[in-house]
């Protein structure tokens, strides 16, 4: 059996306005109707013996990628939520004890949240070759063929297979190279771009893990025994887990361990990095603009735009990257999208929100988008799932008004409870308990108007709440 392991940890801070702490790139449809986090399911569709997947990503996301796997028909087998980011060789440690746990060993196909692949069935006839590899006991990554001299990807020396397979040894792992490097590796031959994606066995990787890192396998084992289940989600014991050393599954185990494999993939795949890249595999017009939404451009060329609900127009403008989210703007020349994560860094370091918050906020009933703030109020659109409800709750500082746009809202305000239609209204008072639910087949939609002398998200006491939180 092959259990696909999807690592959804990434912040995408290069891919900064759209991709935020809290909403990263991996659950943006960037290209396309599905998030990246669903094509990476969705693309495995036609592999024989395929178990649900199981994926690994932090608490605060724990919600979006249950919803987003459920949209697709794709219900995880486990979400394990690390209590701290480091890096993949300890959150493939939790995957791979996690699998085991069904009393069986089966074969572990680890893939990204974030990657594009253009050729699926490429992909997928190399994900058998590679299963097939890793039955035999081997370690197996995939290497992208290269199609360029790129600085910005690690490289894989593949040996000759002295009886011709198609999986080949691997003589070592190279770091990122300068551009010269580059293109000796591209003459030279037989240098493979590192994509990050492998295959093996539970059993077979921690061996390798304890083997070659044996302080990483003795705390994420010591964080996993002490478990806890709450549902699908499993938390491992956060502080044996924060003590793990955050390395690389390359430079922890690939680099060290014997009989690694790699199976050459030509396949258009890209690790969305940064705009540049997503301007690559974008459709371009004759100019050789790749624009998203509601964009205009008069006298432009080589540019990369996208828009979030308003125009954005360009005149004149050469090989830069313009992104509207909404409650930000990001203007970058295109070889300069690498500095975006600086910037990023900035932000966190003033406390600025629009680092970690995306306009529009995903919780586990629904979302909320805000529409205007100013001094003591605020504007929000508010999307509860059918059957869904926030918790019974209570504010300090602020009072709201909902305004019904679409759907029923039935409402709890202290000792009252009673349904709203579209345009009906209600007010909440300053402390008053109160509590929203969708009865409906229909998303409900309500406008909420904050009104108060602090309005942070914080200033919530719950009393009861269906999610845990």
């Amino acid at each position: 059996m092959i259990v696909p392991v999807i690592l959804s940890g990434g912040a995408g801070s290069r891919l900064w306005p759209l991709s935020r702490e809290l909403y990263p790139k991996q659950f943006l449809p960037l290209l396309g109707e599905h998030s990246m986090l669903q094509q990476t399911v969705l693309r495995l569709g036609g592999l024989q013996d395929l178990a649900p997947p199981l994926v690994v990503c932090n608490e605060e996301h724990r919600f979006m990628v249950a919803e987003q796997l459920r949209q697709v028909g794709s219900p995880p087998s486990a979400i394990v939520l690390e209590p701290a980011g480091r890096n993949t060789a300890p959150a493939i440690a939790l995957a791979a004890l996690q699998a085991q746990t069904a009393g069986e060993d089966p074969i572990l196909l680890v893939l990204p949240a974030d990657h594009l692949i253009g050729d699926e069935q490429a992909l997928r006839a190399a994900i058998e070759l590679a299963a097939a590899e890793a039955a035999g006991g081997h370690l197996v990554t995939f290497g992208i063929a290269p199609t360029a001299p790129e600085t910005g990807y690690g490289y894989i020396r593949a040996g000759a297979s002295p009886g011709g397979e198609a999986a080949l040894p691997v003589e070592r792992f190279v770091e990122k190279p300068d551009l010269e490097t580059a293109r000796r590796y591209l003459a030279d031959g037989g240098y493979y771009w590192n994509s990050g994606m492998f295959v093996f066995r539970a059993s077979r990787f921690l061996a390798e893990l304890e083997c070659c890192a044996a302080p990483i396998f003795q705390v994420v084992q010591a964080a996993f025994a002490a478990r806890t289940m709450d549902g699908d989600f499993v938390r491992p014991e956060p502080q044996s887990f924060e003590r793990s050393p955050a390395e690389s599954v390359d430079y922890a185990v690939m680099e060290k361990a014997a009989d690694v494999r790699v199976v050459p993939l030509a396949a258009e795949w890209n690790d969305v990095g940064s705009w540049s890249a997503l301007w690559e595999v974008g459709e371009a017009d004759a100019a050789g603009n790749v624009a998203s939404g509601d964009v205009m451009v008069e006298d432009s060329s080589g540019c990369y735009l996208h828009a979030s609900g308003r125009l954005v127009a360009a005149v004149g403008v050469r090989d830069h990257v313009v992104v509207d989210s909404g409650d930000a703007v990001l203007v970058v020349p295109k070889d300069r999208v690498q500095d975006v994560k600086r910037l990023v860094g900035r932000l966190k370091a003033a406390g600025r929100e629009e680092a970690r918050l995306h306009p529009r906020v995903y919780r586990p009933w629904g979302d909320y988008e805000g529409i205007d703030t100013g001094e003591r109020y605020q504007v929000k659109r508010i999307t509860v799932k059918p059957g869904a409800s926030l918790s019974l709750q209570m504010h300090h500082h602020r009072a709201e008004h909902w305004v019904v746009v679409r759907g029923t809202a039935r409402v709890t305000r202290g000792e009252d409870e009673f349904l709203l239609s579209e345009n009906e209204s209600t007010f909440i008072p300053l402390g008053v308990t109160h509590r929203l639910h969708n009865p409906g087949t229909i998303p409900l939609e309500i406008i909420e108007v904050q009104s108060g002398a602090y309005l942070g998200e914080d200033d919530i006491v719950r009393f009861e709440d269906v999610y845990g939180r």
